[in-house]
């Protein structure tokens, strides 16, 4: 398997690691949209949401807590934007949660094309469709 986030797991690949135990590893992205702009991937590898086990993912949501805390602490973030993608829009096909420290005057914006939005109710009865 030609993983980077399991190259950076076993050590292959180096990586300014926050944490780690048995179960995930944080570290910061090398791609960062803002200032200690951290990656928090499980050891295991999984493609997505549901590939990953409940007991690791409510792990990496633990871990997500105390990042957060780490985060407004030292770099005195005043908020924290969590993404986690799935297959269209994740680049690595290895489960991992995007946490972006947010900073007054930050110019990080999530765009979308509005004009191909559907209509609300619409969306809501295909949802809710059997």
């Amino acid at each position: 398997m030609d993983c980077i986030f399991c190259e950076i797991v076993n050590g292959e690949i180096p990586s300014y690691t926050l944490y780690e135990d048995d179960i995930v590893k944080v570290f910061l992205d090398i791609d960062p949209k803002t200032n200690g702009d951290t990656l928090i991937i499980p050891k295991k590898h999984f493609v997505n949401i549901n590939d990953i086990d409940l007991n690791t993912l409510n792990h990496i949501n633990s871990i997500t807590k105390k990042m957060y805390a780490l985060l407004k602490e030292k770099l005195n973030c005043e908020g924290l934007t969590i993404i986690q993608n799935n297959d269209y829009g994740q680049e690595v096909k290895h489960f991992h949660v995007h946490l972006t420290p947010r900073y007054q005057g930050d110019i990080l914006n999530h765009t979308y094309n509005k004009e191909a939005l559907q209509n609300i109710e619409l969306v809501y009865k295909t949802l809710k469709s059997e």
